[in-house]
């Protein structure tokens, strides 16, 4: 039987605590698998995908990033990760997170998973902490133009100063999330480009803890994420030896109809990575675990994890 647990630590921004997940397989310990979860979601959205992994003897740990989930900043808002350097708060608890788990199984291979915001969490994970994984599975991850960053730094920056880092701009949001839902015109709902799935849009909707307004610190915070891990010279900084499976639908915006994959998946091989593989899948979109195809994408998964420990 799983066994399900969890608890909280301090942050590094020294004023959140964060919540995490954990499930514990029935037997032997094959494995460690921690997910990073993406934007305006939480770790327990992975219970399903986590269970899975439990199932097949992989202790699985997951957490709620800052501001998302139970891990609520004090007289802040909702998605909104820090005043200054919001992004290395987050990069730095997913490090905890992995030092604590390792101490615990230091013996088995650990396996970073990381979703949307959460893939490009995990990225700045690998530059900046390389070798404390054994591999990394990045999924709905993307690769956007430095004019594309530019753009939107310029953007949020003018409206930090009409309306604060913990305000909320419409303008802003259309212009990132607005323009992934463009491209299914026309729209049923705010968030069609998340799922082709119906019932797993309608969910989203309906969760309380997903979705929300999210704070133009936020989007200044991944803006400096996405510039930082779209660097060669920092993709270079990454364990050459450590294998890469990049998974994505041909038609999540956030990876630019997989062309966006694509071209991460190249940049890590001409950074040296020697063991980088990627799959898209046909017609599906953004949450790849929660489409209808789930399981198909879970087994691949097992696969390429047992396939590489």
């Amino acid at each position: 039987m799983i066994e399900y647990a969890e608890y909280f630590f301090p942050s590094s921004d020294k004023e959140t605590s964060i919540h995490v997940n954990t499930w514990k397989p029935d037997g032997e310990v094959r494995g460690v698998v921690q997910i990073v979860h993406g934007v305006a979601e939480y770790g327990f959205r992975y219970d399903r995908f986590a269970r899975f992994l439990a199932d097949h003897g992989f202790f699985v740990v997951a957490d709620d990033h800052l501001g998302h989930g139970k891990s609520q900043k004090k007289d802040a808002p909702p998605l909104y990760f820090g005043e200054k350097d919001g992004w290395w708060y987050v990069v730095d608890d997913l490090l905890k997170i992995q030092e604590d788990t390792k101490a615990k199984y230091p013996d088995k291979p650990y396996i970073l998973f990381g979703h949307s915001m959460g893939s490009f969490l995990s990225r700045s994970f690998l530059i900046r902490y390389p070798g404390k994984v054994d591999a990394c599975i990045l999924c709905g991850t993307g690769f956007p133009s430095a004019p594309v960053i530019l753009g939107g730094k310029i953007v949020s920056g003018l409206e930090i100063l009409r309306l604060g880092k913990k305000g909320y701009s419409k303008f802003a949001d259309n212009l990132a999330f607005g323009a992934y839902n463009k491209k299914f015109a026309p729209n049923r709902t705010p968030v069609d480009w998340v799922s082709k799935s119906v019932e797993n849009v309608d969910a989203y909707m309906a969760d309380p803890m997903c979705g929300g307004n999210a704070s133009l610190g936020l989007f200044r915070d991944m803006l400096t994420g996405l510039s930082y891990i779209t660097k060669q010279k920092n993709i270079e900084k990454m364990n050459k030896e450590q294998p890469i499976f990049f998974i994505a639908g041909d038609q999540d915006p956030v990876g630019d109809m997989g062309e966006g994959v694509k071209k991460a998946a190249e940049r890590f091989k001409q950074a040296g990575l020697r063991d980088v593989e990627m799959k898209l899948y046909k017609n599906l979109r953004h949450e790849l675990l929660n489409e209808a195809e789930y399981e198909e994408v879970q087994n691949d998964i097992l696969t390429w994890i047992e396939r590489k420990i």
